[in-house]
């Protein structure tokens, strides 16, 4: 049986969770990022049966811009973890270089899921 409330919530929700939010990592791109490809990828999608064409040019602008901020947002996220523990003395610095081991693996196992 289709449960339209269980639907209708965001997948890293548990039902019974009152609303709470599992922590999990921090979004690769900004809130107002997302809103504006998401918006001008809806826009596609319900001008799609009156302008295929141009909702096409739409959706793919909107796929462009997506995947051009997430490179930029990788490339910057690379760029601070490598700075963090490059020329770091392996002996005095452990904690600090186990803690940038486990960043490279989330976002490595994020990028694979996808």
């Amino acid at each position: 049986m289709y449960d339209q409330s269980r639907a209708q919530q965001p997948p890293d929700r548990q039902p019974g969770s009152a609303g709470r939010r599992v922590p999990g990592p921090e979004p690769l791109l900004g809130a107002d990022e997302r809103a504006r490809v998401t918006q001008q990828l809806h826009h596609a999608l319900n001008t799609f049966a009156h302008s295929p064409l141009e909702a096409l040019e739409e959706a793919e602008t909107a796929f462009d811009e997506a995947a051009a901020q997430l490179m930029s947002a990788l490339t910057e996220r690379r760029r601070a973890l490598h700075e963090g523990w490059h020329g770091q003395d392996p002996e005095t610095q452990g904690e600090e270089l186990r803690h940038a081991l486990r960043q490279y693996r989330e976002i490595t196992q994020r990028l694979l899921r996808m």
